[in-house]
């Protein structure tokens, strides 16, 4: 029989208080928050303090509550960072920046939506208000547009609707979520195996981003690459897109895309 080791138990008690602001996704008050973790507002608030001096929660000063910190976001992003596909892309986007002379950035699903964990630039950097970490809009950002074209339909649709991604960079709370012209553009998306802005959300950036499929044919990853209006080619059939299709698709197969079906 296994003996587990000793541990402390007021950090395991303080831990509910983190579950349970991870479950919610959203900034809690006190006694919501506390009441989700089973405990007393009195018993809760000094494990917040603890846990807000060291960064695994912060406090919004206007409305008082209580969300994810640095330190917990930043320990979100090396788990992300772990992962096979993320490990597998990072020397690869390093390649096509260098390659393309811009900047490249990619994106996993998170709890938020469309996640940034990693940018590389070129030698010369372009000033782009992005940094791992940073959330893209769904409808507004080609990165959220590569998810919403190829993620399963009812995730975007729920995501759309609840409005997961309105701290996303380019979010416009008085978009459509649906209709003709949402779906027109997703169908853009798919058929070129890429989703495209020009100038929009960040002005004088073109973009151009990518899907990443795994074994499953589940969307992994988006790699996006981005420059300035005036050097990068944003045409379908431009050597940034022809560069950016090419290494999406070398790390999906890498991740086994395509192999199950190959296989039968």
């Amino acid at each position: 029989m296994k003996r587990e080791s000793r541990g402390i138990q007021s950090i395991e008690v303080g831990g509910e208080l983190l579950r349970a602001l991870a479950r919610c996704g959203e900034p809690m008050m006190l006694r919501d928050l506390a009441r989700e973790a089973g405990m007393t507002p009195a018993k809760a608030h000094p494990y917040l303090a603890s846990f807000s001096r060291i960064g695994l929660i912060e406090q919004d000063e206007t409305t008082g509550r209580y969300e994810i910190g640095a330190l917990a976001l930043e320990l979100g992003l090396i788990s992300l960072r772990r992962l096979s596909g993320v490990r597998i892309a990072r020397p690869k986007i390093a390649a096509l920046a260098s390659q393309i002379g811009h900047a490249v950035s990619l994106a996993v699903w998170g709890t938020h939506g469309p996640t940034v964990v990693q940018i590389e630039e070129p030698a010369q950097p372009v000033h782009i208000v992005m940094r791992p970490g940073s959330v893209m809009a769904l409808l507004e950002t080609a990165t959220g547009r590569a998810f919403a074209a190829f993620l399963p339909e009812q995730t975007i649709s729920a995501a759309l609707e609840s409005g997961l991604d309105r701290q996303g960079v380019g979010y416009n709370p008085k978009r459509a979520v649906k209709g003709a012209k949402v779906a027109e553009m997703l169908t853009e998306v798919r058929k070129h195996g890429l989703a495209r802005a020009l100038g929009d959300p960040l002005p004088g950036v073109n973009a151009f981003s990518a899907p990443v499929f795994d074994h499953s044919g589940h969307v992994a990853l988006v790699i996006t690459a981005m420059g300035p209006e005036g050097t990068f080619d944003a045409h379908w059939d431009s050597p940034i897109a022809h560069a950016l299709r090419e290494c999406a698709g070398g790390i999906s197969k890498r991740l086994g895309y395509g192999m199950t079906a190959a296989a039968e």
